[in-house]
């Protein structure tokens, strides 16, 4: 069976880097350091399946990328997981709002997102 894709959208390298590495066993891992550069790829021939968004970025933020696939037909199931290191309560909340699936705070637990991802992609 092939495995599904993740989208890990931050800006910060360490992040995409430590995701990647508890995620590449189970699953095929796509990285993005900015916003624009995951609307390119969720809106490839191949999008993912799923979507680690971090809302706090420079240039598009994840709210303004969730905003973005949300109101797309192409790209508006992919379930987004928004990562929260710096952002507040009402960031989180405005990011479930607007079609966020799920989200956890970084430094994320590995047994949170697994159980997350799990339950988004059966």
């Amino acid at each position: 069976m092939e495995k599904k894709v993740i989208l890990v959208v931050d800006d910060a390298p360490a992040i995409i880097d430590l995701l990647a590495g508890l995620l590449k066993d189970t699953y095929k891992v796509k990285a993005a350091p900015n916003g624009k550069t995951a609307l390119r790829i969720a809106q490839s021939a191949k999008p993912p399946d799923l979507i680690l968004l971090d809302i706090v970025m420079p240039g598009m933020n994840g709210l303004e990328v969730c905003k973005e696939l949300k109101g797309n037909a192409e790209t508006n199931r992919i379930p987004i997981v928004f990562l929260s290191g710096e952002a507040d309560e009402e960031a989180c909340e405005r990011g479930m709002e607007i079609g966020g699936a799920a989200y956890l705070k970084k430094p994320v637990e590995p047994e949170s997102l697994f159980s997350v991802i799990e339950i988004l992609l059966p």
